[in-house]
């Protein structure tokens, strides 16, 4: 395997990359940085967790400084379109330290949040943008940003930008790149429009595809677990989600996120959820909770399954299991990254049996459902260490000051009715 200066990577990048501890490339790394690194428009085949970011941030942040261009309000040299906005935030997490090396800024721009401070960022100069094409296309139409300047332009996980609908606002934003810019596209596959917009705004290609989306992982196993009912499936869950590493638990829907981390929560095992409900600091606080380690489940919709970038996940559980098989095998890619093992496990019901055997025959996945109640060996086998219990904090209860037993019993109805009156619920609603 070559280095990263045998693939003409700039040594002062070479050694930002050494000093995190990044010593070998990927190999989609690999095959693309020759290309890139010339100024070539590339398009880059491959599942999450296979090395995209460095792949284009690597070629982008060399290119900008050995450009003659000048840094200015308001006109980014560098813009790297994402789907949401925990991928943009991850993108600028990996730029940021190769851009430091060369006097660059990176900032992000995406909805959720208010628009203040990325205008603020944007006015005070900007070198690197990751942005979400919907804010981004507000801020153009307020002449907040022009995109003249780019140099470099990305479409990093543009078969989600499809999935998501985001493909003509992407179009809209390419239109108004310079056109001798240098595109590089990043995509797992190329169905629902990517391919045109590689037709569209790509010139001469280089294509470069490895480990896609399309084939399962050789170092992720795969289980299938039958239960007999709803009540065996959630003591089952459970279980699953009590080991002492981390583990990323799919449901369906927002509300079954939410209900899932608060059950395991109550029983002892500390979990968060992420899901489109939560504002985007409250996205932000659980996501950085389950990368530092302070909870290790995640409890997850399929706004999880692209884009967010957690090291050393070991067990995925679909314990609803996905409505088709793309989106399995996105899910279960949080697992078995970067060459890493990992586990997949997809709790089942009987009356969803058809639809297993379909989707993981789809996904090119063999593997026999095995019946399993609470407490199965097999189970344990899954799970390995099991962690301590930590069971919430009660809130503290507030004692009523000594006195009649009129005035006992008046303070307690106050208290009552202040915790179910309108103030309670608009509270209530606000955190939610």
């Amino acid at each position: 395997m070559p280095t990263f200066s045998d693939l003409g990577v700039p040594e002062t990048l070479v050694r930002s990359l050494t000093e995190s501890g990044i010593t070998s490339p990927f190999p989609i790394q690999a095959a693309t940085l020759p290309d890139t690194l010339q100024g070539r428009d590339v398009l880059g085949r491959g599942r999450t967790g296979s090395g995209k970011t460095l792949a284009f941030a690597l070629p982008m942040v060399a290119r900008l400084a050995a450009s003659t261009g000048q840094r200015r309000p308001a006109r980014p040299r560098a813009l790297v379109l994402a789907p949401t906005r925990e991928l943009a935030n991850q993108i600028a997490e990996v730029i940021e330290p190769l851009a430091r090396t060369q006097r660059l800024s990176v900032t992000t721009v995406f909805g959720g949040v208010s628009q203040g401070r990325q205008v603020s960022a944007l006015n005070g100069g900007i070198d690197i943008l990751v942005a979400c094409p919907g804010r981004l296309e507000d801020l153009i139409k307020q002449r907040l940003v022009s995109l003249a300047g780019v140099e470099v332009t990305v479409l990093d996980e543009a078969d989600h930008m499809a999935d998501l609908g985001f493909l003509p606002g992407v179009k809209r934003l390419m239109d108004q790149t310079p056109k001798v810019g240098q595109r590089l596209l990043f995509s797992a596959t190329l169905d629902n429009g990517v391919d045109q917009i590689v037709k569209r705004y790509l010139t001469n290609p280089l294509h470069h595809s490895v480990d896609t989306a399309d084939s399962p992982v050789a170092k992720m196993t795969h289980h299938v677990l039958a239960v007999h009912d709803a009540e065996s499936k959630r003591l089952v869950v459970n279980e699953l989600a009590s080991g002492t590493g981390r583990r990323l638990l799919f449901t369906r829907t927002k509300h079954q996120a939410k209900k899932l981390a608060k059950q395991l929560t109550a029983a002892g095992i500390p979990a968060v959820d992420l899901h489109g409900n939560l504002s985007q600091p409250a996205r932000e606080r659980n996501l950085a909770a389950f990368a530092s380690g302070e909870v290790r489940v995640l409890c997850a919709t399929d706004i999880a399954a692209r884009g967010i970038h957690v090291d050393d996940i070991e067990l995925v559980v679909h314990v609803d299991p996905p409505a088709e098989h793309k989106a399995y095998l996105h899910r279960s890619g949080r697992t078995a990254r970067a060459g890493h093992e990992g586990v997949v496990v997809t709790v089942m019901l009987p009356e969803q049996a058809g639809d297993v055997k379909t989707l993981t025959r789809q996904a090119k996945i063999n593997v026999t459902p095995v019946r399993v109640g609470p407490g199965s060996p097999v189970i344990a086998g899954l799970v390995g260490e099991v962690a301590d219990i930590v069971m919430p904090t009660a809130p503290p209860v507030s004692v009523p000051h000594q006195g009649s037993r009129g005035g006992d019993v008046a303070g307690q109805g106050r208290a009552r009715r202040g915790a179910g009156g309108r103030g309670a619920r608009r509270g209530g609603g606000a955190s939610g």
